[in-house]
């Protein structure tokens, strides 16, 4: 049985993660405690954080209300997962629910979901995180090799650690639109509805986690879709009766307004792909917001959280953090709503920075490489991790 749940604002009420899983709106994204790292050739990780900072943050969300820690085996190759078993060991496990990533590290195997890669992988997660079951686990991609080589072992080794009881539920990362057509043109990160339909079809994922900010393009209002051909991914999950959370809530930082041009971010730091012309729009484009609401980082985060909250009303809403006080003002700067002017307010500042990054040559576009514009390096994919 899940403790008694510590009561949030009025207008956010708590959300749902799996069927009887009531959880707090705003969950924790573990990755940038897992300092710098690389995975494939890329930068995979965030700056460098104290470790004992991190564990204090930590705590401070669980005291804060915060019931959803999510992290992955990538974050730190690992570090990020560690940090995060120090505070289950310190507090009551009753009432949090633990998600974690898997498929983003292949280590030597040839396919991530290979059946020993995925089960070595799952059972190293649950010893750093200390552990005995992961309360959601989460398929990074939908590479399954040619042919969906490895889709049948991964599916039953993924069934029997359920069995096992190692994972409660599954899910499955996603973009936020998902392409037209039947087919998927090859890229891990484009995938098509009749190809994503057949896979959640294939592992039946209680969670779909998709990356979303003001930088991307809004879902309906009210969820519809023109078509299920075309659908968002959130119209799509309340199709299939499945959960949503949501990553890069605060755009990898862009939108609290702390990066200016020439912002240096160090080896390992995913945010190095940020460009000077995204930065310089972004800057610019916020300026409203700075005169209305407040130029502080925190100032600029609250609203970006709020506008996710309300623009995502079904999901749960990850974001990251580096300090216990970082983590304070995420929190109690929700618990004032926005009005409905401020709201419309919001909405036409962010659709002019949408649209400012498409005349820089800079659009938000709906994969999960995607929710926050970038340039790659020569010769390399247009892929940034999320940011948590």
């Amino acid at each position: 049985m899940r403790a008694s749940p510590v009561v949030t604002a009025a207008h956010l009420p708590r959300r749902r993660l799996v069927a009887g899983w009531d959880e707090h709106p705003i969950g924790v994204g573990c990755r940038p405690i897992g300092g710098p790292a690389t995975n494939l050739g890329h930068a995979a990780g965030w700056a460098s954080v104290d470790d004992d900072c991190a564990v204090d943050a930590l705590r401070r969300a669980r005291e804060e209300g915060a019931t959803v820690f999510d992290t992955s085996d990538v974050y730190g190759l690992g570090h990020s997962q560690r940090l995060l078993g120090r505070m289950l060991a310190q507090v009551p496990r009753e009432g949090i629910s633990i998600t974690s990533t898997v498929g983003a590290f292949r280590g030597t195997s040839v396919n991530a979901y290979s059946s020993l890669n995925l089960h070595g992988q799952v059972e190293q997660s649950l010893e750093n995180l200390g552990v005995e079951s992961l309360d959601v686990l989460t398929l990074h991609h939908t590479d399954f090799g040619p042919r969906d080589q490895y889709l049948q072992e991964a599916r039953e080794t993924l069934e029997a650690l359920r069995d096992l009881g190692r994972v409660k539920a599954l899910g499955m990362r996603a973009p936020n639109r998902l392409a037209a057509g039947a087919e998927s043109s090859g890229d891990r990160h484009q995938v098509s509805a009749a190809r994503f339909a057949f896979l959640v079809q294939q592992f039946d994922p209680k969670v779909i986690t998709t990356p979303f900010n003001p930088l991307s393009q809004p879902p309906p209002e009210h969820g519809a879709a023109d078509s299920e051909e075309d659908e968002d991914i959130f119209s799509f999950a309340r199709r299939h009766g499945v959960a949503t959370m949501i990553t890069e809530p605060l755009g990898l930082g862009l939108l609290t307004g702390k990066y200016r041009p020439g912002t240096a971010f160090g080896p390992g730091d995913v945010r190095s792909r940020l460009t000077a012309p995204v930065l310089d729009a972004v800057q610019r484009g916020l300026q409203p917001l700075r005169d209305r609401f407040g130029s502080t980082p925190q100032d600029l985060a609250r609203i970006a959280l709020l506008y996710c909250l309300r623009r995502c009303p079904d999901s749960i809403v990850l974001t990251g953090f580096t300090s216990p006080q970082q983590v304070a003002l995420n929190y109690q700067g929700l618990k004032t709503a926005l009005s409905e002017p401020d709201y419309e307010f919001v909405d036409a500042a962010y659709a002019a920075i949408r649209a400012e990054l498409e005349e820089v040559g800079q659009p938000p576009r709906s994969s999960e490489a995607a929710s926050v514009p970038c340039i790659p390096g020569a010769g390399q994919p247009a892929h940034i991790p999320e940011e948590r």
